[in-house]
């Protein structure tokens, strides 16, 4: 059985990853207390059903019995169950402001004294030992919900017995670094599209603009190491029994450069039959 423990912050995109695994095909339970985690995996083991995909999300929901989570995943390892946690999260800024939006209440939001700046502040502290715990992490500040049902889908379509997941992703700086990021590389010192009469407008996915980038000799220098770098660390990641590797390039704006790199470490990664994903968080941003 495929099982998936998703927990993180509240208000960070939780219920939406959910409904990505739900149309995958995992069976889900939504907001269930540690304490019943070991028995409902055990009645999926021995299920005649034969559920081979289930996601439980357990979260700061449950309060105090949150606690229990770590004892809960201590005896899945003893009976047998091998999971993987999906831990998702934004910042504070993002979280704060969602809450402002929806009027939903915090989970600690009473024991924060009413303050939402502290719950979040509180909670993050609470879920650090989960956290790095954590096979996968997903920073939903800056990403659209489309974008996060692709980041999970792309996570979990897979053979979960195969070698590690890495993501390529390009971002805009000027958005912010994305803090799930095992490899930031920052691209901002090579030719700049922007500054093109013919090519501001366009992106990385586009023909002029991906030309212009690649005939620089900075660029070129800059491929060669890149990739001396990654394909050495690649096995000594997958040796270590690294689950999820995030390889985010950045340029100003994430339109151009960036767009350009990422989509070119793909393929190359790709080539060398690595289960490998590519997204653009920023590409449709206006600069």
């Amino acid at each position: 059985m495929e099982l998936i423990i998703v927990t993180g912050l509240s208000g960070s995109g939780k219920s939406r990853a959910v409904n990505a695994l739900e149309d995958i095909g995992f069976y889900c339970i939504d907001n269930m207390p540690p304490s019943l985690i070991v028995n409902f995996a055990e009645i999926c083991m021995q299920s005649q059903d034969k559920l081979e995909k289930v996601a439980i999300v357990t979260d700061m929901r449950g309060g105090g019995m949150f606690e229990g989570v770590y004892d809960a995943l201590k005896n899945l390892k003893k009976i047998g169950a091998n999971y993987r946690i999906l831990f998702l999260e934004s910042s504070s800024e993002v979280l704060i402001r969602r809450y402002k939006e929806s009027r939903r209440k915090h989970p600690l939001y009473e024991n924060a004294q009413g303050s939402i700046e502290n719950a979040v502040t509180r909670e993050r502290e609470l879920l650090k030992p989960i956290r790095a715990m954590a096979n996968y992490i997903i920073d939903t500040s800056y990403i659209s919900p489309a974008q996060l049902k692709d980041r999970v889908s792309k996570l979990f379509l897979g053979d979960s017995s195969a070698s590690m997941q890495v993501h390529c992703m390009s971002f805009g700086f000027k958005y912010g670094s994305p803090t799930e990021a095992d490899l930031v590389f920052d691209v901002r010192c090579l030719p700049n599209p922007f500054y093109i009469d013919d090519l501001k407008d366009l992106t990385g996915l586009d023909e002029p603009v991906k030309k212009y980038v690649l005939e620089s000799e900075e660029t070129k220098g800059f491929i060669s190491r890149l990739y001396d770098m990654v394909d050495y660390l690649m096995p000594l990641y997958c040796g270590e029994g690294k689950s999820q590797l995030i390889i985010a390039i950045g340029c100003t704006g994430g339109k151009h450069r960036s767009v350009v790199l990422a989509e070119l470490l793909y393929n190359h990664l790709a080539g060398q039959r690595y289960r490998v994903s590519v997204n653009h968080r920023d590409i449709r941003k206006k600069l």
